[in-house]
């Protein structure tokens, strides 16, 4: 099944891909790895949650913010290589939460993003994982997410 098919059919749909804000570029390709840069959670250009979790959001908002991060890494790796179904698994994710002090449940929050993986590509979307709790995030946004993935070779 075509990724993007697949994902509108779990109700999500892949936005069009954020511009840097600095001297970087949202997604590299080598060999057969693209590493993706640090996504938060925008959609339409705008901070869908902005606050830490623990304190001005919950957890469960938290997890919704790693969801939409993840399909932000999606669009960005998109860019990089043409067609998502060019991914033939999800290698690693590195997820930062952005958290109140006594708020332990990071995996918890970054499973937004695990979870959406293995929902679009099945085995192939179960990956290494680093789930880090920071006390301060850019703009304030409560998750950011790095993702790697190998693609398929011709």
């Amino acid at each position: 099944m075509r990724i993007e098919e697949r994902l509108k059919e779990i109700g999500f749909s892949l936005p069009e891909a954020a511009k840097p804000l600095a001297e970087y570029i949202p997604a590299k390709l080598v060999g057969n790895l693209v590493f993706c840069s640090g996504q938060g959670p925008v959609k339409d250009g705008k901070m869908v949650f902005i606050g830490r979790v623990g304190k001005e959001l919950t957890m469960e908002e938290g997890y919704q913010a790693a969801q939409i991060c993840a399909l932000n890494c999606l669009a960005a790796i998109k860019t990089a290589i043409g067609s998502l179904d060019r991914i033939d698994e999800i290698v690693s994710l590195r997820g930062f939460v952005n958290s109140d002090l006594g708020f332990f449940r990071q995996p918890e929050v970054i499973n937004g993003a695990s979870d959406l993986m293995v929902k679009v590509f099945g085995e192939k979307g179960k990956h290494a994982r680093c789930a880090l709790g920071t006390s301060a995030l850019p703009g304030n946004i409560p998750v950011e997410l790095e993702m790697v993935v190998s693609i398929k070779q011709n």
